[in-house]
């Protein structure tokens, strides 16, 4: 069996007994009724792009969904089965002068790795989680029926209100509230309700043109308050934090980086025109934000925003260099807390890991939403066991101040204890009803969120 079925971008490994790879939807269900019949578990397999392990099988069978790879697009929307790659809709979008809002970092997931974890990305704080720009969805349930769902069709039984973080995105558990839709169940789900095998997608307007920079400050506190005038007096599409220990990471390949620098914000403005009068409003801007200015980084050309996407995705890659050569897993944080309480986590983050792994982390992410991700690289197995144990204290308080354990991840097998942190019994209890009622004999994805039953 190819071994890439049975492990994640994280590392996480599990174990099969099959790989299916049905050609269609048809396929999909075949399967599915075969399972069902002989009460094998069923894991789906997408990209293999993850981090929490929810594609990784703990045994049974493995649903693998690359051959599911049209993709049509249209005025104002796309269809798309759930093989379809981000950086194919992408391109596809922009070919007809459109554009897919949705800019998780790994543009390799496949869009239902993506609805299937309600993934956001970048350009959230201006266009909000994949969740709001999904018109319709066809799923295959356990048992092997097939569901064509459009955008509004309620769900037919009673569905409790879970309390929701106060938030700008999340996606810890199951979305439940009265009289809420099929499509809004599904995703975030994290395939433990149903194989998402199509969906229709809104695409918006192309902008006329976009002003991109790379603004460096001396230290969190002046990046936090820029960030903070920003939100609610400019229009960016995509506001990016990089801290001190991951500009000192990116120097090894970027050595512009201004050595004076703790912080840095990349922010994307969407223009009319190259001539738009926001491009002065950002210079003034920058002024008024103390920015190291003449060191920050600007461009309008499509060539130097290219410059700015390379280096927003090398940190993820520097950080991945540096697992490998330390031979133990990053432990990486998806928490968000409320906007009004950014700057609070943030401190709380620097200052217990300035106290447990100095020079052995680094904090990154979208900054706008109050979502930064916290990433760990431990070289032992003492710091390996600190470092679970940091995450969890890490989640308590991303909680405590009205937060979310996961905003665009998902919790998947490796992730899933913490959903406990957020929620009460009795809402545990509510979700596991759900999960009862659509897949009874517990297959799809078996040990993500939820034990075996």
């Amino acid at each position: 069996m190819n071994r890439s079925y049975l492990e994640d971008a994280s590392g996480f490994q599990g174990h099969a007994e099959k790989v299916f790879a049905p050609a269609d939807e048809a396929g999909v269900a075949e399967v599915l009724r075969q399972a069902s019949a002989t009460g094998k578990p069923v894991t789906v397999a997408g990209a293999g792009t993850g981090v929490t392990g929810a594609r990784v099988a703990l045994g049974g069978w493995v649903l693998s969904l690359e051959r599911l790879n049209r993709l049509e697009v249209h005025p104002g929307l796309a269809r798309a089965e759930a093989a379809v790659t981000l950086s194919e809709l992408h391109r596809a979008a922009g070919q007809s002068g459109q554009f897919y809002p949705p800019d998780p970092t790994e543009a390799a997931a496949s869009l239902g790795g993506t609805i299937a974890t309600n993934a956001s990305g970048s350009r959230s704080f201006r266009y909000g989680d994949t969740r709001k720009h999904v018109l319709r969805l066809r799923v295959v349930l356990a048992d092997g029926r097939v569901l064509d769902l459009p955008r509004g069709e309620p769900v037919d039984f009673e569905v409790p209100a879970i309390p929701a973080p106060a938030t700008t995105k999340q996606t810890a558990g199951y979305h439940l509230r009265p009289g809420m839709d099929w499509v809004d169940l599904f995703i975030g789900s994290e395939g433990t309700l149903g194989v998402i095998t199509h969906a229709e997608l809104r695409l918006l307007p192309a902008p006329g043109a976009l002003l991109a920079g790379v603004v460096f400050f001396r230290g969190d506190r002046a990046a936090v308050a820029a960030v903070e005038d920003w939100r609610a007096n400019a229009r960016a599409r995509m506001l990016e934090y990089f801290d001190r220990p991951s500009l000192a990471l990116l120097r090894g390949r970027f050595p512009e980086v201004p050595e004076q620098a703790g912080a840095a914000v990349l922010f994307e403005q969407e223009l009319s025109a190259e001539d738009d009068p926001e491009v002065e409003r950002w210079a003034e801007r920058l002024e008024t934000a103390g920015a190291l200015v003449e060191d920050s980084w600007f461009a309008t050309s499509a060539r130097d925003r290219e410059r700015f996407r390379k280096f927003r995705h090398a940190l993820p890659e520097a950080v991945n260099d540096t697992v490998r050569r330390n031979g133990f897993l990053k432990m990486g944080s998806d928490y968000a807390v409320p906007p009004a309480r950014n700057l609070e986590m943030l401190e709380y983050y620097r200052r217990r890991l300035e106290q447990e792994f100095a020079g052995r982390y680094v904090i990154f992410g979208h900054i706008a939403d109050a979502h930064v991700h916290v990433n760990i690289l431990p070289a032992s197995q003492e710091e390996f066991a600190r470092a679970q144990a940091l995450m969890v204290e890490f989640a308590r308080q991303a909680v405590a101040l009205g937060g979310t354990v996961s905003a665009e991840h998902g919790l998947g097998k490796r992730k899933a204890h913490l959903l406990a942190i957020q929620y009460t019994p009795e809402h545990l209890e509510a979700m596991k009803q759900v999960k009862r009622r659509l897949d009874p004999q517990w297959l799809l994805g078996r040990g993500t969120l939820w034990p075996a039953e």
